[in-house]
Order: C-alpha cells, then sequence, then structure tokens
C-alpha cells in the first residue's frame, strides 16, 4: 500500500535527514524531487519540518543537533538521513536496546502529541530511532516516485546486527546471494521491512555502520542528473542490481541515499 495512515511494529516508519544547512537541503530535494519544505514555527520544534509531496508527508527536515551520528568520522558534525522504525512502546524497546548489548542515546521522549521517539546505537555501531506514533504516524506515502522505498543497513558486523535487531525488533535474518554478494532481508512476520549487507573494504575505515535510505524515483537516469545539476555527487550511476537499477547520490551537504527506479 502507497498511502499509509499506521504501521505495524517493526516496520520502517520514517525517515528525515539532519543537515548542516537546513536551507539548502530544503532547495536541493525540491529541485529534486519537487518536495516542499514545510517547516514547524514553533521554536520548541528546534527547526524541525517536513517535506511534503502532494500534500502528503514523505519524510522530515532539521538541523544536525539531533544524536543520531552519522556514517563519518567519530566527532564530525555531517548531514545524514536517519531511519526510525515504529513500536507501540518505545520505552520497552530501550529497555531490549540495553539488554541486548546496544546504547540509548536518546532517552524515550515525547514529542509535543505527536508521538514517542527513542534513539539508539546498536550493538554493530549502527544508529538508528523507534517511533511510538501519537498524532504523526510516519510517512503518509512510501514506495512510490520520490518517497522511500526501502531501509538498508551497511554494518561492519553483521553477527552482531543479527543479534541485536531480532532482539529489540523480533526481525527475522533471511540470508539470500544477489550477484554473488551475500545479503540479508529483515523480515516483521512474512513480508521483509529491510536490508543488510556488510561494508565493502572500498569504504573509509572511520565510516561506522549506517542505515542507508532508499528513494524511488519515475526515471532513474532523470533523476541522477537533475541531483548532479543541483549540487550533489553521483557516487553510483545507474548500476544493475538483482532487485533492480540504483543510483547512489550524496546530496550537497554530503548526506547520501540511494535513488531507485519505483516499481
Amino acid at each position: 500500500m502507497s498511502q499509509r495512515s499506521a504501521y505495524d511494529p517493526g516496520v520502517p516508519c520514517w525517515v528525515d535527514l539532519s543537515s548542516t544547512d537546513v536551507d539548502a537541503s530544503a532547495r536541493f530535494y525540491g529541485e529534486v524531487f519537487g518536495w516542499e519544505a514545510d517547516m514547524i514555527a514553533d521554536p520548541a520544534a528546534g527547526g524541525y519540518g517536513m517535506f511534503r509531496h502532494q500534500g502528503k508527508k514523505v519524510a522530515g527536515l532539521g538541523p544536525v543537533a539531533s544524536p543520531v551520528a552519522s556514517p563519518v568520522a567519530s566527532g564530525e558534525r555531517a548531514s545524514v538521513w536517519n531511519t526510525f522504525i515504529a513500536t507501540d512502546d518505545a520505552a520497552a524497546v530501550a529497555d531490549k536496546v540495553r539488554k541486548a548489548g546496544g546504547t540509548v542515546v536518546m532517552e524515550p521522549m515525547a514529542v509535543f502529541d505527536q508521538g514517542t521517539m527513542t534513539v539508539f546505537r546498536a550493538a554493530d555501531g549502527s544508529y538508528a530511532g523507534a517511533w511510538q506514533a501519537g498524532g504523526h504516524h510516519g510517512a503518509e506515502l512510501v514506495n512510490e516516485p520520490v518517497s522511500f522505498c526501502w531501509n538498508e543497513l551497511i554494518t561492519r558486523d553483521p553477527a552482531a546486527a543479527e543479534s541485536f535487531y531480532p532482539a529489540v525488533f523480533g526481525w527475522t535474518p533471511n540470508l539470500l546471494e544477489m550477484g554473488g554478494v551475500k545479503y540479508t532481508e529483515w523480515h516483521a512476520g512474512e513480508p521483509a521491512v529491510g536490508g543488510m549487507m556488510e561494508m565493502f573494504a572500498d569504504y573509509p575505515a572511520e565510516t561506522p555502520s549506517f542505515w542507508m535510505t532508499y528513494f524511488a524515483v519515475a526515471d532513474l537516469d532523470a533523476t541522477t542528473d537533475a541531483a548532479e545539476r543541483a549540487g550533489g555527487s553521483v557516487l553510483v550511476r545507474g548500476e544493475d542490481a538483482p532487485p533492480g537499477r540504483f543510483s547512489m547520490i550524496a546530496d550537497p551537504q554530503g548526506a547520501g541515499a540511494v535513488h531507485h527506479p519505483a516499481a
């Protein structure tokens, strides 16, 4: 289902961009995806806002101020896309994180009347968040052009991740072979809700495990070219993979995301 008003526990429900330059990020994604940035006027929101497509919430945007770590050297401020996973009990998630060998970076906290969030560092070193819905359930549009369609853990320690994430969210790992590369699908019940692969050796040595966001697009080549014209860096251009062609883009502030043709 593309239009969503609720998410089952264990399903990625929201992505947001922590940016070193919020205005520049709003312009870039406006040019590339046609998104409109709807910033929250209340100062208590800390400069946070929503990216909307045709009036529907597709992602969040805010300054680099949250404890969610970016996939760069420790201590650096950098833009990064963050993944949030739906839960019906954020406090229980935080407790499971500790018991599974992770670290709670942000204790469960209410976000106005919109819901409750917690942020953690998993046992493999990756950072993610959990979201307990209130007035805000997550993205209102997914799996359609210019909305997120997949979340993938790029990890330095698959064994630690395979122990941690099932303990916290009840996921089941399913190991596949894709073009000679080992790839794990995360399942919450029957459907696959995300993926995982071991980090390639050509990543910089200081890059920690991180979650990557995929966005569906109607025309991969046109979107890749638009991102480059808008100042983004094309890291991978139109590469074939078993699920389909993809491009990997870093926006002008350095946040990386993958663009994939919509099914």
